[in-house]
């Protein structure tokens, strides 16, 4: 408890899966946190829940789209007035699709391009000004394991999580000046709705037999990371990128 006292925080995709159990680690570790996401019947039956809980004047829901510019302006202005400074972004929104090369269409990979990269990319630019004129801040980035690796069928979407990466290491090197601190989160495969939508309970097992720790992750074993990031305990990380995998990354193609 307490070690994220202080902080105000604005976590994207945050109604559900691996956002909604980040959104619920950080009030629980004592930060004030928008939960910012498309789904309004989701995210704010969290903010209620959460709110019922543990008061009124922690959580508060956004709708947002990450991947509009205008949406962000207003997110960020919100979080600032009402909370005050946001110095925590977990910019967690994305969707995952699959789809071969030969066949996927254009306006498919474009659209994880929106959401996924440039949605990242607006979010860091969103909020560093404030984190600049408030003495810093620290921001994670969600890219994945298939922005370490490749994976077939998956072209569209290693896509923007290599992206995510190497933007992080930029912005990093662009806003650690600043105190302001840029590191991603790269995790394997977990058990969320995002995922589950692609083959239910047999993927998960699918999945499971893949991984070294011979299952698939739960949200709560990637909420601990981004509160240890968003943390003053991890000070002096910067443009770190850490996989929560399972060992899945841990091998080569020899052991694959």
């Amino acid at each position: 408890m307490g070690r994220l006292d202080h902080k105000v925080a604005i976590v994207t995709g945050g109604a559900m899966g691996q956002g909604a159990a980040i959104a619920r680690a950080y009030v629980a570790e004592g930060a004030k946190v928008v939960i910012a996401d498309i789904a309004k019947d989701e995210g704010q039956a969290l903010s209620d829940e959460l709110t019922a809980a543990l008061g009124e004047g922690l959580v508060h829901f956004a709708h947002h789209d990450v991947s509009d510019p205008a949406s962000w302006a207003t997110v960020v202005e919100d979080a600032n007035t009402r909370f005050g400074p946001v110095n925590v972004l977990a910019n967690n929104a994305g969707l995952l699709r699959f789809g071969q090369i030969e066949h996927m269409p254009l306006e498919e990979f474009q659209l994880l391009v929106n959401v996924n990269q440039v949605g990242v990319f607006l979010g860091m630019q969103a909020v560093a000004r404030t984190m600049r004129k408030n003495g810093g801040g620290s921001i994670i980035n969600a890219s994945s394991i298939e922005g370490i690796a490749g994976m077939p069928s998956c072209t569209a979407y290693a896509a923007t999580k290599w992206a995510i990466r190497g933007m992080t290491k930029c912005a990093a090197m662009e806003l650690g000046p600043k105190g302001i601190r840029v590191n991603s989160v790269h995790p394997g495969m977990i058990d969320t709705p995002m995922t589950r939508v692609h083959g239910g309970d047999a993927a998960m097992e699918y999945g499971a037999s893949k991984v070294p720790l011979r299952r698939v992750g739960l949200p709560e074993d990637i909420a601990p990371v981004y509160v240890f990031l968003a943390s003053d305990e991890s000070s002096y990380m910067n443009g770190a990128e850490l996989t929560v995998d399972g060992g899945v990354t841990a091998t080569h193609a020899f052991g694959a």
